[in-house]
Order: C-alpha cells, then sequence, then structure tokens
C-alpha cells in the first residue's frame, strides 16, 4: 500500500505538471545547443589559449598531480547544494520565476560548450574524455536540475495565483512541505554526482588521457 501510495504520488505529480517539464527540458536541450553553437563562435585564438589550458590540466591529471578526492568531494557537494539551494529559495519568491529559467538555460549552456569544445578540438578523444569525465555525474544531474526547476516553478505559480487569482482557496503551507520535501529527495543525489566526480571521474580521465597518448 505504501509503495502504490508513492507511486500514485509520482504519478499525480507528473501529471500535474507536465507541461512545465517539457518547458523545463526544452529550455535545457536549447542551452546546450547554444552552448555548442559559442565553440563556434570562438576566435582562434580564444580557442588556442582554452585548449592550452587543458592540456596543462591533462598533464596534470596524467600525472596524478590533482586536488585530494575528498576536497573535490566537498567542493563539488557546495557548489552543486548551493545551486539547488538557490532554486529552492527562488521557487519561494514570485520574482524568482524569471531567474530559475535563467538558471536551467546556463546549466544546459555549460554541458553544451564543455562537450562542444573537446569534441571541436579532440575528435572522437574529446567525445571519450567527455563522456567518462562530464556525462556520468550529468546523467544523475541533469534529470535532478529539471526535477528541482519544475518543482520551483510550479511552486512559484502556486503562489501567483494565491496571490493575485481569490478564487484559489489551497492552502499553501502544505504545498511548502510538499516543495521543501521534493527538493530535499531529490537534493540528495547531489553525494552520488559529487561522490562519482571526486572519485571515479579522476580515474576515467587519467586512464583515457594515457590512451591517447
Amino acid at each position: 500500500m505504501r509503495q502504490f501510495g508513492v507511486r500514485e504520488r509520482i504519478t499525480y505529480h507528473l501529471e500535474e505538471n507536465r507541461t512545465i517539464y517539457v518547458f523545463t527540458t526544452v529550455l535545457f536541450l536549447i542551452g546546450i545547443v547554444f552552448g555548442a553553437i559559442v565553440v563556434n563562435s570562438l576566435s582562434l585564438t580564444q580557442k588556442h589559449d582554452l585548449y592550452t589550458y587543458l592540456n596543462q590540466f591533462f598533464g596534470h591529471v596524467q600525472q596524478g598531480e590533482i586536488a585530494n578526492p575528498s576536497a573535490i568531494f566537498s567542493q563539488s557537494f557546495a557548489h552543486y547544494a548551493k545551486y539547488f539551494g538557490l532554486m529552492w529559495i527562488l521557487g519561494l519568491s514570485i520574482i524568482g520565476l524569471p531567474v530559475i529559467l535563467v538558471l536551467l538555460f546556463l546549466k544546459g549552456v555549460v554541458v553544451g560548450f564543455t562537450v562542444g569544445f573537446l569534441v571541436n578540438q579532440m575528435g572522437m578523444s574529446g567525445f571519450f574524455l567527455a563522456f567518462v569525465s562530464i556525462m556520468p555525474q550529468n546523467f544523475i544531474l541533469v534529470p535532478a536540475f529539471i526535477i528541482i526547476g519544475t518543482a520551483s516553478i510550479s511552486f512559484c505559480l502556486k503562489m501567483i495565483r494565491q496571490q493575485f487569482i481569490k478564487r484559489t482557496s489551497i492552502p499553501i503551507f502544505p504545498q511548502f512541505l510538499k516543495y521543501s520535501f521534493l527538493v530535499l529527495c531529490i537534493g540528495s543525489a547531489v553525494v552520488v554526482a559529487s561522490a562519482f566526480e571526486a572519485y571515479v571521474s579522476p580515474v576515467m580521465m587519467k586512464w583515457v588521457i594515457e590512451s591517447m597518448v
């Protein structure tokens, strides 16, 4: 009964916010495309400078001269937790709605630019490098960003209805508790993503870089 109840709530949540999920997913994909396009708009000097920096970083990875995994984990966890926390706070404010959309778009731009630059400069080697260093944690983070972004937008819209459409009599506090609980549950994915980024990605990156030499 409990499992059925959880499944039923998830189904209801998806049905209730289906339009927002489609919108946020499309917005994120547009950000990825835009990030890839930005790569082609860079000048040769800018590409050269970025590639030189990447080569220096790859050299450090190959020699094992990277930060301690526990330090990487702490930095990654703090970064993603702040990002999710910011989206949660913005969801509590009516004026936070456009900022949430901008954050989702920018996340897509970063992913698209990073993968696009590696592939543009290194071909298939860059693709494999992006696949082992960037994509695995993003397989967790991207759905989490979309879910939290959708929940934040949904709560914003409920507050707008509550504020400006007096006919709605839905109590806002229970909605706030549901919203906060969802963000907390999905936000726990940050632990898994940060652990992968700290302890698994550097090893896989080193393996790919050594195979390229």
